[in-house]
C-alpha cells in the first residue's frame, strides 16, 4: 500500500490534447507518475496494465459516458478515486455521479489551486479506503514512509530521538532549521509515527500564501461568500481533520492570521468565511520555520501568544556545514535513491573533497541537486570534478590558498554563492530561489539583508 511519500499514480482520461497537456503540466512532480488517454479505449487499456490510485475523468468522451466508465474501473481497481472534469452545463450530472462513487469534480476552466486539494483530498481518502478493504480482508499492511531521516551525528540521532518520543502525542511541534536542512522529512517522520498515520498529512508553505486568500485557504468558506465564491470550498484546516496539519514557514504568517491560527489551536473549531457556524475538527499541529521566532516576537512581527503555543515541544535541525560528517552517508543514499534499479553512480575521491569542503548554504537540499546534477553528468556512472558546479569547485581553490586569515564568512560565503547563482541565472529571482531550495520571499529578504548592512 502506498501512502503520503510513495509515487500517486494519476491516469488523466480527457479527449482534448490540451486538458491532458495541462493536466500533466500542473500535477507531474517527484511522488506523482502522471498517465494520460484520449478515449474510453485507450483508458481500459491503461488500468489493464498499472495500478492507478486516482482516475481524473471528463464526463464527454467520443467513445463513452464518463459517468458509466467509471463504475468499470471501480470494479477493476482496488480503491480507485474517480475525479469528474465537467463543463459548467454537466455539474448537475457530476453531482449526481458522487451519489455512486465519484470523489470529487472539477470544471472547465480548471482553478488549479482547487485541482490540488481535490486530488490531495482524493487520494488521502484512497489510502483510508484500502486500510479498510485490508482490514475486512483480515490483512493489516503497515504504512511504510521510505523518505527518512539520514545521517548517524550525535545531533541528528536526537532529532530521531525526540521523533520517536513525542510523535504518539498530540502536542504541536515545532521544526526549527535552516531552508534545505529536512524540515519536510522530519515533519512526515512525525506523522508516520503518529497515531495519526493512516489519516490526512496536509502540508502548506506559508510562504506560498498569497495575502488576500489566506484566510480562504485555511479556514475555507460558503457559496457566496465574496465576489467569485461559486461553490463552497473545504479549507486546510478541514481537510486535515483527524489528522496532521504540517505549515511550514510559519513566521510568514500576518499577525491577524495568527491570531485567527491560535484561536483554532486553543479551541479545536474554526469558521469557514461567510459561515456563522463553528466547525469542530480534530487536528495534530506541526509547524516550522528558518527564522528566530523570538526575534521576530521582539520586532512585533509575530504573535507572543502563538509563540508560546506552538512552541511546546521544539526540535532543531542543525545546517549542514554543522555536520559535514554526514555528507558521505547523504550522498550515498541520494544515489541510491536516483538509481532507478540500475547500478548507482560513484562519487570520485578529488570529486568527494569538494564535496567535504564546501559550506551548502543551500544545505541538504542542495546536496541533493548537486548529486542529480553529477549524475546527469557522470562519466562512465562516476561523478568526477568535472561533474560539479563551478562554486565548488572555487571554494576549494580558496581553502587551498594556505593564507592565514583569509578565510571567508559563512555570511560571506552564502552572499557570494548567491550573487553567482543570480549571475548564471541573469538576475532571475524566481529561478535562483528555485536553484538554492528556498521561496523567492526569503531570497528577497536575504537581498535585502545585505543592503541594510
Amino acid at each position: 500500500m502506498t501512502d503520503q511519500t510513495s509515487t500517486m499514480n494519476i491516469l488523466v482520461v480527457d479527449d482534448e490534447k490540451s486538458i491532458r497537456r495541462l493536466l500533466e503540466k500542473e500535477l507531474t512532480s517527484s511522488r506523482r507518475s502522471i498517465t494520460t488517454a484520449g478515449n474510453a479505449k485507450e483508458a481500459l487499456l491503461a488500468v489493464k496494465k498499472k495500478v492507478f490510485d486516482i482516475i481524473i475523468l471528463d464526463i464527454m468522451l467520443p467513445d463513452a459516458n464518463g459517468i458509466e466508465l467509471m463504475a468499470g474501473f471501480q470494479e477493476q481497481v482496488l480503491a480507485v478515486q474517480i475525479i469528474l472534469i465537467t463543463g459548467y452545463g454537466d455539474v448537475d450530472d457530476a453531482v449526481e455521479a458522487m451519489k455512486t462513487g465519484a470523489c470529487d469534480y472539477i470544471t472547465k476552466p480548471f482553478d488549479l489551486e482547487r485541482l490540488e486539494q481535490v486530488v490531495e483530498k482524493a487520494y488521502q481518502r484512497g489510502l483510508l479506503r484500502k486500510k479498510e478493504i485490508l482490514k475486512q480482508q483480515g490483512r493489516q499492511e503497515k504504512i511504510q514512509y521510505p523518505e527518512q531521516i539520514v545521517g548517524h551525528s550525535s545531533s541528528m540521532e536526537e532529532v530521531r530521538f525526540l521523533i520517536g518520543k513525542v510523535a504518539p502525542t498530540s502536542v504541536p511541534v515545532l521544526i526549527t532549521g535552516e531552508s534545505g536542512t529536512g524540515k519536510n522529512v522530519a515533519a512526515r517522520q512525525l506523522h508516520g509515527l503518529s497515531l495519526r498515520s493512516a489519516s490526512p498529512l496536509i502540508t502548506k508553505n506559508c510562504a506560498t500564501l498569497q495575502e488576500e486568500l489566506i484566510r480562504s485557504e485555511l479556514f475555507g468558506y460558503c457559496k457566496g461568500a465574496f465576489t467569485g465564491a461559486e461553490e463552497s470550498r473545504t479549507g486546510l484546516l478541514g481537510l486535515a481533520d483527524k489528522g496532521t496539519l504540517f505549515l511550514d514557514e510559519i513566521g510568514e504568517l500576518s499577525v491577524g492570521v495568527q491570531a485567527s491560527l491560535l484561536r483554532v489551536m486553543e479551541n479545536q473549531t474554526f469558521r469557514p468565511v461567510g459561515d456563522k457556524n463553528e466547525i469542530k475538527v480534530d487536528i495534530r499541529f506541526i509547524f516550522a520555520t528558518n527564522r528566530d521566532l523570538k526575534k521576530s516576537v521582539a520586532k512585533g512581527t509575530f504573535s507572543e501568544a502563538l509563540f508560546h503555543r506552538l512552541n511546546v515541544f521544539t526540535i532543531k535541525i542543525l545546517p549542514l556545514r554543522k555536520r559535514k560528517e554526514e555528507i558521505p552517508v547523504l550522498v550515498e543514499y541520494f544515489l541510491g535513491q536516483m538509481s532507478h534499479g540500475t547500478a548507482p553512480c560513484k562519487v570520485a575521491k578529488n570529486a568527494m573533497q569538494h564535496l567535504m569542503a564546501y559550506d551548502w548554504p543551500g544545505n541538504v537540499r542542495e546536496l541533493h541537486n548537486v548529486i542529480e546534477r553529477g549524475i546527469i553528468l557522470s562519466d562512465n556512472n562516476i561523478i568526477t570534478e568535472r561533474s560539479l558546479p563551478l562554486e565548488l569547485l572555487e571554494t576549494m581553490d580558496d581553502m587551498d590558498t594556505g593564507v592565514p586569515g583569509q578565510f571567508p564568512s559563512l555570511k560571506d560565503l552564502e552572499k557570494n554563492h548567491i550573487m553567482k547563482v543570480l549571475k548564471h541565472v541573469d538576475g532571475n529571482r524566481s529561478k535562483a530561489a528555485e536553484i538554492l531550495g528556498i521561496s523567492r520571499k526569503t531570497l528577497y529578504r536575504k537581498l535585502l539583508d545585505d543592503i541594510e548592512q
